[in-house]
């Protein structure tokens, strides 16, 4: 099976959509720093196996407990 490089170029295109929001998201609730945790997700869009593979460690991740600092 041949898959074109236009193939190849939606599929990062469109997943860097989906990944960065997803990643964007997750970030928001597990990290404290969630523009670095959807760029990160939108780079390695490049290589669409290593996104799966970030959501998935990014999902099994504990959630962060906010400060409350008065």
């Amino acid at each position: 099976m041949d898959i074109g490089i236009t193939f190849y170029g939606q599929l990062v295109f469109y997943s860097m959509f989906i990944v960065g929001g997803l990643s964007y998201y997750l970030g928001k609730r597990k990290t404290n720093n969630p523009k670095v945790v959807a760029l990160v997700g939108v780079l390695l869009c490049i290589t669409p196996p290593l996104n799966l593979v970030y959501l998935f460690v990014l999902t099994l991740k504990n959630d962060e407990v906010p400060d409350n600092k008065n």
